[in-house]
């Protein structure tokens, strides 16, 4: 079994900026995992573990995505609950066009097998992960920078291949398609 998701990958000058900002988030009291800078992404369609021999159709599905290239922002640093934290986040901002593109990926999926998800998507980049919840998180993100990551240019999608190890994921690129 393949363990996959449809992603947008955010640009390297932008990871650089989140790297910093990581380093304030270590300092809090709680336990995170900090996701490696280099695996930053929003997620369009989580796939899950898949049979080897569906990924070509995976793929040629993906083919079909009909979208054009769009601006989006990175935004600041936040927890998505004030009072138990899971994750630290980057919310993601555009004009729509992000959200557009997660529903064409459900609508090409949805023919092989996976179902369409139910609940609204928010895009987000996740920056760490909360194992162990301490009120200094807190502090420590309304210490972050208070301006956005950055603005970049969506020119593509990636169907990627997610490898969990003890160190963390590591990230496979299976296919680029281009908007």
């Amino acid at each position: 079994m393949v363990r996959t998701f449809v992603a947008i990958d955010l640009p390297e000058e932008i990871r650089e900026r989140v790297r910093k900002s990581q380093a304030i988030l270590a300092q809090s009291g709680g336990r995170l995992a900090l996701v490696d800078p280099a695996n930053l992404h929003i997620t369009l369609k989580f796939l899950g573990e898949v049979e080897p021999g569906k990924i070509g159709a995976i793929i040629e599905a993906l083919r079909a995505v009909r979208a054009a290239p769009f601006e989006l922002t990175v935004g600041c640093a936040a927890c998505n609950s004030p009072r138990r934290p899971r994750v630290v986040w980057c919310d993601i901002t555009d004009a729509g066009e992000s959200a557009a593109l997660a529903r064409q990926v459900d609508d090409l999926l949805e023919p092989l097998g996976f179902p369409r998800e139910r609940r609204p998507f928010r895009p987000h980049a996740t920056l760490a992960r909360v194992k162990e919840f301490h009120p200094s998180l807190l502090r420590q993100v309304q210490c972050m920078p208070r301006e956005p990551f950055g603005r970049f240019r969506v020119e593509s999608i990636k169907l990627k291949k997610s490898t969990l190890t003890p160190r963390g994921s590591v990230y496979e690129d299976l296919v680029e398609v281009a908007l």
